[in-house]
């Protein structure tokens, strides 16, 4: 019979079971860098003994280039903060890599759970099913090394764009005493995406395994039996 036929018994074996664990820290991936928002601040002493802030929001996808630095209140300091000032840098690309491709793995772990809960008859049944599984599971191993480790590059260098650096490229605040650095929010989501980035490697590399096993590479297709109406022809000594 090739129709559906749902149990849940798959899911207490490793290869189920893993997938469910990767789906969910796919979730994890994408929701902790994806939902992240924040902003930085510093302090500004203008001529005449005025204090203001200059406030920078940024988020995903991190084009801090167009981030404007404001101040509050709306002032000119004393007309030495002329024109608007961005933050520096521009880091979507390895941002919206990793989440567009967390976004992607959660989408295959669903299919793939549906498979082996509905339809595992037909995927143990069919030779080219768990081969094609096989090399997703090893080139979706590979791609979390590498957008993991983009995205950890490219968190690094936000937080440098960030913090007290942005007084460097500030012309009001060249002058010695007129600027300093404030607070900039916490990036411990970023961090944790950073985390369950490299655990994502992990558990795809070793589910590896465990989906080889299902391929005709592990456990190759039993020979035929031999045909009863030819035996075979015993030798003589």
């Amino acid at each position: 019979m090739s129709g559906l036929q749902f149990n849940l018994g798959p899911a207490k074996e490793p290869l189920g079971f893993i997938k469910i664990l990767e789906w969910i820290f796919a979730i994890f991936a994408f929701a902790t860098c994806g939902g992240y928002s924040g902003s930085t601040k510093i302090k500004v002493f203008c001529p005449g003994g005025e204090n203001l802030t200059a406030k920078a929001d940024f988020g995903y996808p991190f084009r801090l280039n167009q981030a404007l630095l404001s101040l509050s209140p709306k002032s000119d300091c004393n007309k030495t903060w002329g024109g608007d000032y961005f933050l520096v840098g521009d880091f979507s690309s390895s941002a919206q890599f990793f989440v567009t491709f967390a976004v992607f793995v959660f989408l295959y772990c669903i299919a793939a759970l549906v498979v082996y809960l509905c339809f595992l008859h037909l995927y143990r049944g069919a030779g080219k099913l768990p081969m094609i599984d096989f090399i997703v599971t090893m080139v979706i191993s590979f791609l979390w090394l590498i957008s993991t480790s983009a995205w950890a590059k490219g968190l690094t260098d936000i937080k440098t764009s960030t913090s007290r650096n942005i007084l460097e490229g500030l012309d009001p605040c060249k002058e010695a005493g007129r600027c300093l650095f404030d607070e900039v929010s916490s990036m411990g989501s970023l961090n944790v995406s950073v985390v369950v980035g490299f655990l994502n490697l992990i558990l795809w590399a070793g589910n590896a395994w465990f989906v080889y096993k299902e391929t005709h590479l592990h456990s190759p297709p039993a020979a035929e039996p031999p045909n009863p109406g030819n035996p075979p022809i015993p030798t003589g000594m």
